[in-house]
């Protein structure tokens, strides 16, 4: 059976205009001002696809011009023993992760492989570039996954200090080449590391938050939870180091409603961050649309003190037009900061309750709905969507031997561009 995308316009969330897309457009070329530009789809039903196996169910709201091999869709269930414990009558969880026993088999053991499946299947074949991925771990982790297993040419830039996220269940194919910031860098420093290789013509950027396929792809966590309950939830928690996956389901939840059959109501957003990492939180506790001030040796530093490592990102897209701030001021909501005592108390609470182990990121979301849950900010009739966003990496490397990639070299990202490109071409 040939796969027949959706079509689907862009619009830009700063002034509004629809244009085509050119195939891995990020921005519009017409806008002055910093903005995401949005897929407009032409299916404007939620339709599950039964003809389509894995996260592609997903695919009329997904711009992805094929289909790839290993994918696995989200899984929610509704909670019990959680629920009851934080005195919820209706909370649905929604895991992506490794769990056989509810449906959920990412063998990453993230959320994260929804970008990747997602924005690797926006490529068109044989496209002639590589692709530069960026990531403080699990993102490096899925696209690894994803690029080895259907043959795709990747280059992932990751900090060396978490180099440690990148284990898989068999070596990666060569096709698959890794780059590190040098010992005591951060997520930051990998982007920007990734930054000067895409100025080679060889090289493309995956684009992160800009990219539609990103935010799509992890977007099918709502769509997940929909499915599963047949209406838009009214609160949403979940951990950030972006705020993409955040923006991502204020996104469908915008789609769901001009469908019409789940509600007319925009879910309130519960985002947390760990602390002391915590530039999104603070700047929203400002209300303030421009970030608060964090310098690259404060961020460095505060991101060596969360147990959460990849909720570290410096430069998230809170500010731009469509980002994060609008977000939350659309919809509605409050930021949470959760400390890393309360992280490893949630996160062992949840296995005890659950039944399966969680991310650090994740169990820093459980801790902040078991704040909001204390503090009367959700009531215990609201239904509400947990977004668990990695689980069951303990259960997975139970199961069988894992190998661990090394990086291919270390650079320091304030080389000129023209040594790293040099260096990095070397490689392939």
């Amino acid at each position: 059976m040939t796969f027949k995308p959706t079509k689907y316009n862009l619009r830009c969330c700063a002034t509004g205009r629809i244009f085509e897309d050119g195939g891995w457009t990020l921005s519009d070329p017409e806008c002055s001002s910093p903005s995401l530009i949005r897929a407009e789809y032409s299916t404007e039903k939620f339709s599950p696809r039964t003809d389509l196996d894995g996260f592609y169910r997903y695919a009329d709201w997904l711009p992805v011009k094929r289909t790839l091999s290993g994918s696995c869709a989200p899984v929610t269930y509704k909670s019990t023993a959680l629920a009851e414990r934080l005195g919820l009558k209706n909370l649905y969880i929604t895991f992506s992760g490794y769990w056989p026993a509810i449906g959920a088999k990412m063998e990453t053991c993230s959320f994260k492989e929804t970008e990747a499946y997602s924005v690797c299947a926006r490529l068109p074949e044989n496209n002639g570039k590589i692709l530069v991925v960026a990531s403080a771990g699990n993102t490096a982790r899925a696209f690894a996954k994803v690029c080895s297993d259907n043959n795709i040419p990747l280059l992932v830039s990751i900090p060396e200090d978490n180099i440690s996220a990148l284990w898989f269940k068999q070596p990666l194919n060569d096709c698959v080449k890794i780059i590190a910031s040098p010992k005591g860098s951060d997520y930051f420093d990998a982007i920007a590391l990734a930054d000067k290789v895409c100025q080679s013509p060889k090289f493309m950027a995956e684009g992160g938050a800009k990219n539609i396929a990103r935010r799509d792809g992890m977007g099918t966590t709502l769509l997940s939870a929909v499915e599963k309950t047949g209406r838009i939830p009214d609160a949403y928690f979940q951990a950030i180091g972006s705020g993409t996956g955040t923006i991502a389901v204020w996104e469908n939840n915008l789609r769901l409603i001009r469908d019409g059959r789940y509600g007319s109501h925009k879910m309130k957003l519960y985002p947390s961050q760990n602390a002391p990492f915590t530039i999104m939180y603070d700047s929203w506790k400002q209300r303030s649309r421009e970030l608060v001030p964090m310098t690259a040796e404060e961020a460095r530093t505060a991101a060596a003190e969360i147990d959460a490592k990849v909720l570290s990102n410096r430069k998230p897209p809170y500010s731009l037009a469509g980002g994060l701030f609008d977000a939350m001021e659309d919809a509605g909501g409050e930021i949470f900061k959760i400390d890393n005592s309360a992280l490893a108390f949630w996160k062992d609470e949840f296995k005890a309750l659950e039944g399966i182990d969680i991310h650090n990121a994740a169990a820093v979301a459980v801790a902040s709905l078991a704040l909001a849950a204390e503090n009367g900010t959700v009531g215990k009739d609201e239904m509400i969507m947990l977004n668990i966003t990695g689980g069951g990496e303990e259960l997975a490397k139970s199961e069988s031997d894992v190998v661990y990639a090394k990086p291919h070299l270390v650079l320091d990202p304030d080389l000129p561009a023209e040594t790293i490109i040099s260096e990095v071409e070397k490689l392939l």
